[in-house]
């Protein structure tokens, strides 16, 4: 369909949950009245095509990992996956370079950690061409979600040259570093009186690019002089931006954090704030 490719219709949802493992099962799953979803009849689209890395398995067949929705181990957003789903909206996936007729059928696009030859032999940049489209869809009303990573670990060069038009610069730089077990480095429990962390005691970021930050944009968390998120509102769009992929299967719940991190808690309150936004209704805060 135009380029994108859905993930199945929420009917079927329950069967498709308990084929993936990490899911929660159909009894753990909290059953929402009819027409409270706040995801109903919108789409979260993941990008595909600047982030395309693929593995080979042992009987040669390729198969696409890392950030992707059906990426079940540490590497994958298959349990952020299952938090669309259970707020009613439905999944897609970009795997082409947006055009206006592919977003167009987006709500929320999300764009991680973009390839570096290191991680894909012909990586996609983001050209000028592919800036110009995203940049006239949240001009539109779309919401951008700009997921990047640290010094070494990412592109940063083509990648600013879209956050910039937003007023947004990755820095390329490395903090929060984590050393085997010692999660507490990467922790963060001063947080803002914001929707994404009502009811969150700590979130766990590891190696996260800070920002930079001109007019339009507005900071959003800031660890003592460092800018770690920060939104953008853009003629009828928005757009968030933080230099960690963040909420990943291997730091979504408690499998290696701490019992008193929220991860799991900030990514429910971060899909349903994306999905609430509403250039008529609901102001740059998120609040209604």
């Amino acid at each position: 369909m135009n380029g994108l490719r859905r993930l199945p219709d929420r009917k079927l949802l329950p069967l498709f949950l308990l084929l993936l493992p990490g899911f929660p099962s159909a009894g753990q799953v909290k059953e929402i009245p009819e027409g409270t979803f706040p995801g109903a009849g919108k789409c979260v689209g993941l990008d595909y095509y600047f982030n395309a890395e693929w593995r080979e398995e042992k009987d040669g067949t390729r198969v696409r990992f890392h950030y992707t929705w059906n990426d079940t181990a540490n590497s994958g957003y298959s349990l952020l996956g299952g938090v669309v789903d259970r707020l009613g909206a439905t999944r897609a996936t970009v795997p082409d370079a947006p055009t206006a007729e592919k977003l167009g059928l987006l709500d929320v696009y999300i764009i991680v950690d973009p390839d570096t030859p290191a991680e894909t032999p012909e990586p996609h940049t983001i050209d000028t061409a592919s800036i110009a489209v995203i940049a006239r869809w949240v001009e539109n009303g779309g919401t951008l979600v700009l997921l990047g990573n640290d010094r070494g670990n990412a592109e940063f060069t083509h990648w600013n040259g879209l956050a910039g038009r937003f007023g947004i610069r990755f820095r390329e730089d490395s903090h929060h570093r984590v050393v085997g077990k010692e999660y507490s480095t990467g922790m963060c429990s001063n947080l803002p009186d914001h929707p994404i962390f009502r009811g969150v005691r700590k979130i766990f970021l590891k190696e996260v690019s800070s920002l930079a930050l001109m007019p339009p944009a507005a900071p959003l968390l800031v660890q003592d002089t460092l800018v770690l998120m920060a939104t953008s509102r853009v003629g009828k769009g928005m757009v968030f931006a933080l230099g960690d992929p963040w909420i990943y299967n291997e730091y979504f719940d408690h499998r290696r954090l701490p019992a008193d991190c929220d991860n799991d808690r900030a990514a429910e309150q971060f899909v349903r704030w994306l999905l609430s936004w509403n250039k008529e209704t609901v102001d740059e805060t998120g609040r209604r």
